[in-house]
Formats: structure tokens, C-alpha cells, sequence
């Protein structure tokens, strides 16, 4: 383990952007855990959707959400070769598109990190590993970090993948490199905090969570064929728990509630489905309760709500529900495909890679559809989760961005 003094910081920043509730909204929302806090939302839609705002059909190719700031939100796409970094006020207009550097080409191109705003920065990785610290008002470049280079992380089939995790003035990377696995940077300067070998396995497309439990702070991802965890302090590694997915694809955010971490993925051996870890006091060990090999979630996300998980199976045209207590599955759904999920104003928001965006009821004895449409714009395969912010529903379809009233 490398463990670097940070640089001292001599200026503050006072303008407070991307918060909603006190916290930066991350990837699925303030506590990346696709739990929305917003209120007064419609409870139905009509026909053909709720009312369409605004569009845009100029993205570029890409895979990623907006990043909502103060005043403004950012996305990315993919123009030739190159990462364009757009930002929009909240009516629609185009503020500055930036390049910000060569983007993933080789499949389902385009960039696949969605920036996050703090204050006056944005941070957002490429493909190719490049964390890229962006201001938020010119889009000039604040520092780049080359995992890569720096770290020696590890080229894997579909790009380097991962929505940045920041805690304070620290942001936290998963390179996946043989001495440098997990790493901790200064989110103002990019200079290397700690860095520690972790297992030495590669990156998995995995966004880390940071776990508050007793005393313990942690960092929780998945590198490939397995979940661990991290002393987010000092960057001591502490456990490894087996985890595995036939083509290396770990990307479902972890979840962590009441001691217990949350982890799913898909795939057909022992090691796959959604697990449950009981975290010890200290953080330095878990323990497995129970493991649901039916819940087979490839990167769509899932939510935990009064006991019990709801999410859909890869490529199985089911949505489940699972209870907590032991992990058993209490009834399944099969009259929408499967896909991500966000939770908002006690409605579920289910968006179908069949594209479909469905307003649905969930609880402990069935699923319920209210409303559904689809989406009408863009090409490509429906991988971009959709976010919910001030009360507006944002769907990025390939090139295309709609942007739907859903306050009431």
C-alpha cells in the first residue's frame, strides 16, 4: 500500500451545485441507491407520456445520464472519436459542448460515466481510464488523471467504466491495476492520496459505495470475480468475497443498509445472484446470510425499500421481489421487460431496454403497472439510466435527451 501526504488545500469554494437534500446527487441519485427524495410527483401519466418539455438530438453516441448542478447539468457523447462534454441550463439551452479527449470506439461506443457536479467542478471518467475534473461554469480542464499511466489499470473488453465516487475532498477510483487496485485522490488537485493492491484483480465496471457502519468507513466495489472491501481511511484492504459473472461484467452499484452490503450480477455458476454480507463491527470482515441465485441482474440496478428488494432479471423478461430476512423470492412479474429501476414519491419508475418507461406500484404481494409509454426518440440499445430531478423525468436514448414534466 502507497500512502502520498494530500496537498494542502488554500481556497474554498462556496457555490453549491447538484445537491438535492443536502447531498450531491450522484450516480442514481443523492445515496446511489436509485432512491429519489423528491415529493409531489404525478401519480399517473397519460397515454403517450407525460408532457415532453424539451429534446435534444445532437448527444453523439454514449450511455450516460445527465449530472445535475445549480444552474446547469452536463452529459457526455461521442462526435468521431472524440468525448464531448455538453452543458445545458434546466430550459434547454445549450450553455458550451467541449472535447474533452479520445473516447471508447471498439463496442457500444461512446463514454460511459456520467459526470458528477460539486460546487464548480464536474468529474467524470473516460473509457479509456482518464478521470477529468471539468469547471462547471467554462468547461476548461481543472486536472487529468491517466489511470493507466498512473496506476497501470488494466484494459478490459468494454471500456473502463465507473461513476465517480466523492466523499468530502477525496475521490475514489477502482483502476484495477496489480499494485495500485483501489486508489484515493484529492478531488481539488488529483494528487494520489493511498492506493493498496486490493486482490490484484481487474476492474469490473463497478461504482464503488462508501459505508458508514459503527466506526468502520469503507469503500465497497467489485473487481473482477469478486466483492471487497476497503478501509476508505487508509486504504487497507480487508475482505474478498467471491462473486462472478461469465464475461467479468460486476455492475450493479452495492448496496449497503442496517450492517448488511447488498451485491448482484448475472451469470449461470455458484457465485452469481444477489447476495447478502453482514458487515462486523469493525468493517475488517463479513459474513454471508444468504444468496438468491434467481436474481440475476446484470447492471440495471435494483432497490431495497421496507425489507425488501425489487429489480429484474437480465435478459429474463421478470421483475422480482425478494425478502430481506432470508433471501427468498416472494413473487415474480412478467408483464414488462426487464431493466433499470429508480424509486421516486413511493412509485417505482421502470425503464424496459425494450424501451418502454413504465410508472409501477411494488410491494411485498405484487407488481403493478400504472402508466407506460415509450420512448420515442434516439438509436441504439437502451443502457442510460434515467434520472429524476425538480420534479422532471431526463431519458437519454443513444444520440437523443427528452426531458418530461412529472411534477404534479
Amino acid at each position: 500500500m502507497r500512502i502520498l501526504k494530500p496537498f494542502i488545500i488554500i481556497f474554498m469554494l462556496f457555490l453549491s451545485s447538484g445537491i438535492i437534500g443536502g447531498q450531491v446527487y450522484e450516480w442514481r441519485g443523492p445515496d446511489r441507491n436509485g432512491i429519489i427524495p423528491e415529493t409531489g410527483l404525478l401519480k399517473s401519466w397519460p397515454e403517450k407520456g407525460p408532457d415532453l418539455i424539451w429534446s435534444f438530438r445532437e448527444l453523439g453516441e454514449g450511455h450516460t445520464s445527465i449530472g445535475p448542478g445549480k444552474d446547469r447539468f452536463f452529459i457526455t457523447g461521442l462526435q468521431d472519436d472524440t468525448g464531448i462534454l455538453f452543458a445545458f441550463d434546466y430550459n434547454g439551452r445549450l450553455l458550451w459542448k467541449k472535447p474533452y479527449g479520445p473516447e471508447w470506439i471498439e463496442n457500444y461506443v461512446g463514454p460511459r460515466s456520467t459526470p458528477v457536479v460539486i460546487n464548480d467542478l464536474v468529474y467524470f471518467q473516460s473509457g479509456h481510464g482518464v478521470i477529468y475534473c471539468v469547471n462547471a461554469i467554462t468547461g476548461d480542464k481543472v486536472w487529468t488523471v491517466d489511470m493507466q499511466k498512473r496506476f497501470g489499470a488494466r484494459k478490459i473488453t468494454w471500456g473502463l467504466v465507473e461513476n465517480m465516487l466523492i466523499e468530502g475532498d477525496r475521490i475514489f477510483c477502482t483502476p484495477g491495476g496489480i499494485k495500485d487496485n483501489v486508489a484515493c485522490l484529492n478531488r481539488f488537485t488529483g494528487a494520489t492520496i493511498w492506493t493498496n493492491p486490493g486482490n490484484k484483480k481487474a476492474s469490473a465496471y463497478c461504482s464503488s459505495i462508501y459505508v458508514r457502519h459503527k466506526s468502520a468507513e469503507l469503500i465497497v466495489t467489485m473487481t473482477d470475480g469478486s466483492i471487497i472491501g476497503v478501509d476508505a481511511k487508509t486504504g487497507q484492504f480487508y475482505w474478498d468475497v467471491p462473486q462472478s459473472q461469465t464475461y467479468k461484467i460486476l455492475a450493479n452499484v452495492p448496496l449497503f443498509s442496517d450492517g448488511v452490503i447488498y451485491c448482484a450480477s448475472e451469470n449461470e455458476t455458484a457465485n452469481n445472484g444477489l447476495v447478502a454480507l453482514k458487515l462486523s463491527d469493525d468493517g475488517k470482515k463479513v459474513t454471508q446470510l444468504w444468496r438468491n441465485r434467481e436474481f440475476k441482474n446484470l447492471m440495471e440496478g435494483f432497490i431495497l425499500r421496507d425489507g425488501l428488494i425489487y429489480g429484474s432479471v437480465y435478459e429474463g423478461n421478470r421483475w422480482l421481489c425478494v425478502d430481506i430476512k432470508d433471501g427468498k423470492t416472494l413473487h415474480t412479474f412478467n408483464k414488462f421487460g426487464d431493466g433499470s429501476i429508480l424509486l421516486a414519491d413511493g412509485l417505482f419508475y421502470c425503464y424496459s431496454k425494450r424501451g418502454e418507461m413504465a410508472l409501477m406500484t411494488a410491494d411485498r404481494n405484487s407488481f403493478n403497472i400504472i402508466s407506460r409509454f415509450r420512448i420515442p426518440m434516439g438509436e441504439g440499445p437502451h443502457f442510460s439510466h434515467p434520472v429524476i430531478y425538480n420534479g422532471r423525468l431526463y431519458v437519454r436514448h443513444g444520440n437523443a435527451l427528452m426531458v418530461y414534466k412529472i411534477k404534479a
